[in-house]
């Protein structure tokens, strides 16, 4: 078969994937994929953009501790236990946790203006109770922003906009801003691999 002919088999097949995607997605139609444009994107990136748009259709809402298998039991933020010199376990039992939800590609952000009991009590509160979509796909991510918990802009305002995210912040509500501050527990949370 000459290089001609492979590609032109190559065009065929991505052009079938594609109907075949389409096809599959019919029940799930809405404007999402109108945005699709053939003239910017190519057939296999095309393909890869309804790939993830039909997995994410596809994919079952659980609570983030049923990700697991088996579900994700960790103990109650006040029965954390003590190690033999008398410390609590908490450093190391959040770390533990941390790495297994980035496991599943779940990525904390915004984690440095919490403690670690702060932190691991938003974990077993918040986090592994949430209902999301869990979307088995290689590329596929969910952040979760530890900075918007209470819903207050003041902590990402204080700790994490940039100068120009603030100037454009306070433009933009007319409010006072929050000094800036450097966030107190620096830590180097798992992140999402570029």
């Amino acid at each position: 078969m000459s290089e001609y002919e492979s590609q032109m088999t190559d065009e065929v097949d991505h052009l079938l994937r594609n109907a075949q995607l389409r096809d599959e997605l019919e029940p799930y139609f809405d404007e999402a994929i109108g945005r699709v444009n053939v003239h910017v994107f190519s057939t296999p990136k095309e393909n890869e953009f309804l790939e993830a748009m039909l997995a994410w259709e596809r994919a079952p809402v659980l609570p983030i501790s049923a990700w697991f298998d088996p579900p994700l039991e960790v103990p109650h933020p006040e029965d954390i236990p003590l190690n033999e010199d008398g410390e609590l376990l908490l450093h190391e039992t959040l770390w533990d946790v941390i790495h297994k939800l980035f496991e599943k590609r779940i990525v904390l952000d915004f984690t440095d203006h919490l403690s670690d009991r702060d932190l691991y009590r938003l974990i077993y509160r918040d986090i592994l109770s949430s209902q999301e979509k869990l979307v088995e796909t290689a590329g596929a991510y969910l952040h979760w922003d530890c900075a918007d918990a209470t819903g207050d802009p003041e902590l990402w305002l204080r700790f994490y906009a940039s100068d120009r995210e603030r100037e454009n912040w306070a433009d933009e509500f007319d409010e006072p801003l929050p000094a800036k501050e450097e966030p107190p527990y620096a830590r180097r949370v798992p992140r999402r691999p570029l």
